[in-house]
């Protein structure tokens, strides 16, 4: 576990010291202050995630630091060493805002708990006010109104009431985890949205991470931890990119779901948990289980519903609210007025393929915000990828025959299947040098051919 920074504000050089050894020893990195002017200026360079202060102290004492740090917003977890106990000053101390109140001489193992106590205090209260802001921006993080689109939201609103797992499927960059937030946001569920990336965190401590643990459990573990399953209870674990959760882990998520408890590694007791999981992947999840990667039982049973997130080149009516959406954001930041979409902009951005999806047009529409000085974003500022690309209708084409349907998404999926059909035909169904000759990611090509059947 990353060490914790620990703010120690005491006028005795001697009891900062003792106070330092302590935390230390459990893992932390402490910064010591002689009073609270001194204890304001070290909060102005960098956070702390715990303040120990003591009471009375030359300059500024431990009431006015307290006070001074709710005036200005800080609400880093703090903690009050006293000799000189009364009352009074405990309870003035909890009204700014302490979080504990410690009695001088001090037991390094009451110390310890009430450390523990405070840090995952000031951890719930910045899972607290990452969940407001993300509740406060709610369903706006979706942008388009294409039928793919609509029938999306349609989705998320009709799965969001339940209780059931949900299982998320789709390329990366198309918003996987927007789906889940929002399946959390319209639950009703009082607790906590917390995400976890399967693929992003080293095997060995993914069950920590999961779980949690108890101080001793191995090497490195100087105190309790609360997993995030523990950390989600009453509200929803996302699990993106489940396939890449080690199976035997798998195991022990399934008896989870199960029986409605967790163990924290090395506790031998258990704790009962209340939630939802939603997972994701950006490979087919059948595919996934015949290659033995995701286990068939788990998958049961977090498949209750699933929700498939279009490619963005399937819902290509939205491109353009979306590209000008991302640049009126980063127009904003940069404090300039956003830019328009040059036509012929457009029609590139409606031409390009867009593997990356969503966030590949964001990180586009980011860089023009950026390299644009004008009001009028044109083809100057795309990359030569996009930029010199064929335009797909040329004039001889215009002037064939119109076909049976105009409708966009027909044509386009029926082309797009003709052309996956020759490619592997070409290739004699090696899906390799197929998508290597649709200039595709392989991943991309297995979900095509599962849609269209092939």
């Amino acid at each position: 576990m990353d060490p914790k920074r620990i703010l120690v504000v005491d006028d005795e050089a001697k009891m900062r010291r003792l106070l330092e050894m302590a935390l230390t020893g459990m893992g932390h990195e402490i910064v010591q202050a002689e009073d609270g002017i001194a204890a304001l200026e070290a909060c102005d360079e960098a956070p702390f995630d715990l303040i120990l202060t003591d009471l009375r102290m030359p300059r500024m004492d431990g009431m006015d630091l307290l006070r001074t740090l709710r005036e200005r917003g800080d609400d880093a977890p703090v903690i009050v060493l006293t000799a000189f106990a009364t009352i009074e000053s405990a309870v003035e101390a909890m009204k700014l805002g302490a979080c504990d109140y410690i009695i001088r001489p001090i037991e390094v193992k009451a110390l310890e708990l009430a450390v523990n106590r405070a840090l995952d205090l000031g951890s719930m209260r910045r899972e607290n006010r990452f969940l407001r802001n993300e509740v406060e921006r709610g369903w706006g993080e979706f942008i388009g109104n294409s039928p793919k689109m609509q029938a999306l939201y349609r989705l998320i609103q009709q799965a969001a009431p339940a209780r059931s797992n949900v299982f998320i499927v789709g390329e990366t960059g198309t918003g996987k985890e927007l789906v889940a937030r929002a399946l959390h946001h319209a639950s009703g569920r009082s607790g906590l949205f917390v995400p976890i990336n399967c693929a992003a965190i080293p095997a060995d401590l993914l069950e920590s991470e999961l779980f949690g643990h108890q101080k001793g459990a191995f090497t490195g573990a100087m105190r309790d931890r609360i997993g995030k399953c523990e950390l989600a209870s009453g509200g929803t674990i996302f699990l993106d990119e489940i396939t890449e959760m080690p199976v035997a882990l798998q195991a022990k998520l399934l008896r989870v779901i199960q029986e409605g408890t967790i163990e924290r590694l090395g506790a031998q007791h258990s704790i009962k948990v209340d939630l939802r999981i939603v997972a994701a992947t950006n490979r087919d999840p059948q595919q996934a289980v015949d290659q033995n990667a995701l286990r068939a039982d788990l998958f049961f049973r977090l498949n209750v519903v699933r929700i498939d997130v279009p490619l963005l080149q399937d819902r290509p009516e939205d491109i353009p609210i979306l590209a000008q959406h991302f640049l009126d954001k980063y127009a904003a930041e940069l404090g300039r007025k956003p830019p328009q979409l040059n036509p012929d902009v457009i029609s590139r951005l409606l031409e390009y393929s867009w593997p990356g999806n969503v966030r590949e047009l964001e990180n586009l529409m980011e860089r023009a915000a950026v390299l644009c000085q004008g009001d009028q974003v044109t083809e100057d500022f795309l990359p030569w990828d996009i930029k010199d690309q064929p335009i797909g209708m040329s004039q001889q084409s215009i002037e064939e025959p119109l076909p049976e349907s105009m409708d966009m998404h027909t044509q386009v999926e029926a082309l797009e299947k003709k052309l996956i059909q020759q490619a592997l035909q070409h290739s004699n169904d090696n899906k390799a040098a197929a998508a290597r000759l649709l200039q595709i990611s392989e991943r991309t090509l297995w979900y095509k051919i599962k849609r269209y059947e092939l």
